[in-house]
């Protein structure tokens, strides 16, 4: 973008779009999932930016959380498999339920990202 310090975007003539009212829903409709105006919108899409939905941002903070999950789980099953006395009274059925918790938490996690890459996936 060329603007000087100064110049600003209403201080230009807009580009006027003409488009069917199915059209104009459509496209207020994806601006608001992206968390921006339409405005906004349509200058990142006719500039050729990819549009990152506050979906994604979602997401990924779901990816985080599971992430602390995975990483208590593992220290709980690293305390036990170093004998700690923390860990004495756990037994043979605890691991198993701390090891299952471990795998349907990476099943969720693999879920969260499919629907990250393919968004009109229905995994989740």
């Amino acid at each position: 973008m060329n603007e000087t310090t100064s110049d600003t975007r209403k201080q230009n003539p807009p580009i006027k779009v003409y488009c069917l009212t199915e059209e104009k829903k459509l496209i207020k409709e994806k601006a608001a999932q992206a968390g921006m105006s339409m405005a906004k919108y349509l200058r990142e899409v006719g500039q050729g930016y990819q549009i990152r939905g506050i979906v994604d941002a979602e997401q990924v903070q779901l990816l985080a959380q599971m992430n602390g999950d995975l990483g208590r789980l593992g220290g709980l099953l690293k305390l036990w498999l170093t004998n700690d006395e923390r860990t004495a009274e756990f037994g043979e059925a605890t691991i198993r339920a701390v090891l299952d918790k471990i795998l349907k938490t990476q099943d969720e996690m693999s879920d969260v990202m499919a629907l990250i890459v393919s968004p009109n996936s229905t995994q989740v």
